[in-house]
């Protein structure tokens, strides 16, 4: 039998994933979506519905919305390797062009910005806030928002439709360990779901002691709305990664970070077991992306404005540093 260089193997590799390239596109072509799906959420500074503007939502609506897409979801978009070859991508000096017209098509404000020059798309998107921009909250007794993001809030696991109707939050499944999830029965959570557009790096919610990382394998479909109305299980079989954060009041906090379609990695930036509310924890590189939040029973209680928008079925939007919850008394 033959043996195939490393180098042969990589061809064959690209040319397949070429071909698949070009199903995609033909099958998009003749197969096109269904009219996509608007997502609402509440802005919370005003109390103002608004509309997500989802990038790539005609895309995203054929994936997840249309037979053909389905199957070249399944057969190639979920795939590690294609989300690392686009990833890859937006390292590359030639994706600074994509900059200026995110910025403009997503009205970014760059004026909160610390680096204004940038040697790539992902450069760009890593990027850093000024210290003034996201002022934390640092009341005695707070939960503060770890990102910027779009925000629902659940006050007991056990009770809370979770996206859709009449599906809860497996947290088993979420943290592949039954032992551990038997301490946050009853307990409380957050999803805040970062947009493409959103400042990507995350931040510890509360201070305390952090455990080492578990890691856990799995796909990268996509966490933006219109993927989890159609795949309610995406958060249990994406990769992720998270921590237990020890802390006097709180017990110990579980903080996730949920991987998706085109992250080319999620970085860890801090560098000690001992962190302070708010400090940043790390970041994600290109794609929209989600960071999860489980508390035990009875050692929160979350702002009311969370919990009545999230029964209405609507997210809402939310800054890093500002407070989502306090201290059960």
């Amino acid at each position: 039998m033959a043996n195939l260089s490393s180098g042969n193997t990589g061809k064959i590799n690209m040319k397949i994933i070429a071909i698949l390239l070009f199903v995609i596109i033909i099958g998009f072509a003749f197969y096109p979506s269904s009219t996509p799906v608007s997502n609402s959420y509440i802005e919370r500074d005003s109390g103002v519905i608004k509309t997500e503007k989802v990038l790539g939502e005609k895309w995203l609506s054929w994936l997840y919305g249309n037979p053909v897409g389905e199957a070249s979801m399944y057969i190639l978009v979920k795939r590690k390797f294609f989300s690392s070859i686009y990833g890859n991508m937006m390292d590359w000096k030639s994706s600074v062009e994509k900059i200026k017209p995110f910025v403009d098509e997503y009205n970014i404000d760059m004026d909160i910005v610390e680096n204004q020059e940038y040697n790539s798309f992902n450069d760009f998107f890593t990027r850093k806030l000024k210290m003034s921009a996201r002022p934390i909250d640092s009341s005695i007794n707070v939960v503060v928002s770890p990102a910027d993001g779009k925000i629902l809030a659940y006050a007991d696991l056990n009770y809370a439709d979770f996206i859709v109707k009449g599906v809860k939050f497996d947290v088993s499944s979420f943290l592949d360990d039954n032992e551990l999830a038997k301490k946050y029965e009853n307990g409380s959570l957050f999803v805040i779901r970062l947009a493409p557009y959103d400042y990507h790096r995350f931040h510890f919610p509360v201070g305390g002691t952090v455990s080492q990382p578990v890691l856990i394998d799995g796909d990268l479909y996509s966490v933006n709305p219109i993927a989890l109305r159609q795949m309610i299980d995406i958060f249990f079989i994406n990769k992720r990664e998270y921590v237990s954060i020890s802390t006097a009041q709180f017990g110990k906090v579980i903080m996730a970070e949920v991987g998706a379609t085109m992250v080319g990695s999620i970085v860890q930036t801090y560098n000690s077991n001992n962190v302070k509310i708010g400090e940043e924890k790390g970041y994600f590189k290109f794609g929209g992306s989600t960071v999860v939040l489980i508390f035990e029973k009875d050692k929160i209680v979350i702002d009311d404005d969370l919990l009545k928008n999230t029964a209405a079925g609507l997210e809402t939007e939310v800054k890093m540093g500002e407070k989502i919850a306090n201290l059960w008394l």
